[in-house]
């Protein structure tokens, strides 16, 4: 009796296994679960998306749509491409696979193209075209033409779909058209009005001079009668 209850005792103090989906999303965790998909991961953790993923699964309703490249998708990308993209772009490249709302796979036909994914709003630079037929999805982005293979996993706020392709934003190839420089409005108004004050200032010496030259001739000429008179009472005098 006492061997039995000892067992008893030691079975009640082994907690039991918690389950694999216990505690909240870690999209992490559910790639390496997959399976082939180190290079997303090693992205994910640098540019800290995934972070960002498993914050906006707890605050958002929306929930998220992640199209997934595996490791096959990635290397079939241009040598040193990765490489070559600042920090910036690295992070812009992870949310243009991020939908910022729950779609299951018979939803796909509902979608308005170009779709908004969490890259941006520029539709021509940014922009996701999702087209589907029967169970074939199909995603390009004006640069690449991918096809979802499969779920990876879905819930009720995640849904993880793998694609073949990495989906290269147009906004990486085409370039920006520099904004055109603005003209110097304010250094023409101060050019117009210092020419204006120096016209205001020369006709304004003009008139000076003009009056004071009036003046000499006006006193001219009414000094003459004056002269011709005394003269005249002179020779009277005389």
């Amino acid at each position: 009796m006492i061997f039995f209850s000892s067992i008893t005792i030691l079975a009640q103090k082994i907690p039991a296994p918690a389950p694999d989906d216990a505690g909240p999303t870690d999209i992490i965790r559910i790639l390496k679960k997959a399976g082939g998909y180190t290079t997303l991961i090693r992205l994910l953790q640098t540019t800290q998306v995934s972070t960002q993923i498993d914050s906006q699964l707890l605050t958002s309703n929306g929930g998220i749509t992640f199209f997934a490249p595996n490791d096959n998708a990635f290397s079939s990308l241009k040598p040193g491409f990765l490489n070559s993209l600042s920090d910036e772009q690295k992070n812009k490249l992870i949310q243009f696979h991020l939908l910022p709302t729950f779609v299951s796979t018979t939803n796909f036909d509902t979608l308005s193209n170009p779709v908004r994914t969490q890259a941006g709003d520029d539709s021509f630079r940014l922009g996701l075209n999702v087209t589907s037929s029967g169970n074939q999805v199909n995603l390009t982005t004006g640069i690449v033409n991918a096809t979802v293979g499969g779920t990876v996993y879905t819930d009720r706020q995640l849904v993880v779909y793998q694609v073949d392709k990495v989906l290269l934003p147009r906004d990486f190839f085409v370039a920006k058209t520099p904004a055109p420089a603005p003209a110097p409005e304010k250094a023409k108004a101060s050019s117009s009005k210092k020419k204006s004050a120096d016209n205001d200032v020369v006709a304004g010496d003009d008139d000076s001079a003009a009056s004071a030259a009036a003046s000499v001739k006006q006193q001219c000429l009414m000094s003459v009668p004056v002269a011709f008179a005394t003269i005249t009472v002179a020779l009277f005098s005389w």
